[in-house]
């Protein structure tokens, strides 16, 4: 399997780890010193078990609001050792999908290879500034 697909197949689990809110899928792939650029604070979380600390408040939000976290793209080019992809996802509740269902949570995603395994390092999400 190419590394581009394994990044895929990894990212694409990512999500649908979050989808379900089982924590243990959703950092499953990551490194124990990962980075994450985060939408609400804080900004920035460093260290696995402080990533696996900002999903509970995500997770009540998705139940309350019936939340979506779809990929409606997803792209990515791998080296030897590092590799990174970018996505869109459509993240909203349903009430804000109705209004809107456009593509707008950006995701960027680092990765490098660990004894033969990617392994995320840094995760940044965001969405664009509305004025």
């Amino acid at each position: 399997m190419s590394d581009e697909r394994q990044i895929r197949d990894l990212i694409e689990a990512w999500a649908k780890s979050v989808r379900a809110q089982e924590i243990e899928g959703v950092s499953a792939h990551h490194t124990e010193d990962m980075v994450m650029f985060d939408v609400p604070p804080p900004v920035v979380v460093k260290g696995l078990d402080a990533y696996r600390q900002t999903w509970p408040e995500f997770f009540k939000w998705q139940r309350e609001g019936d939340g979506s976290f779809d990929i409606v793209s997803l792209d990515n080019t791998a080296g030897d050792d590092v590799a990174f992809a970018t996505a869109l996802l459509r993240c909203g509740s349903k009430e804000e999908l109705k209004k809107d269902d456009t593509p707008r949570l950006r995701l960027t995603v680092g990765l490098r290879k660990d004894n033969g395994q990617w392994r995320v390092s840094h995760e940044h999400h965001s969405f664009p500034l509305e004025l």
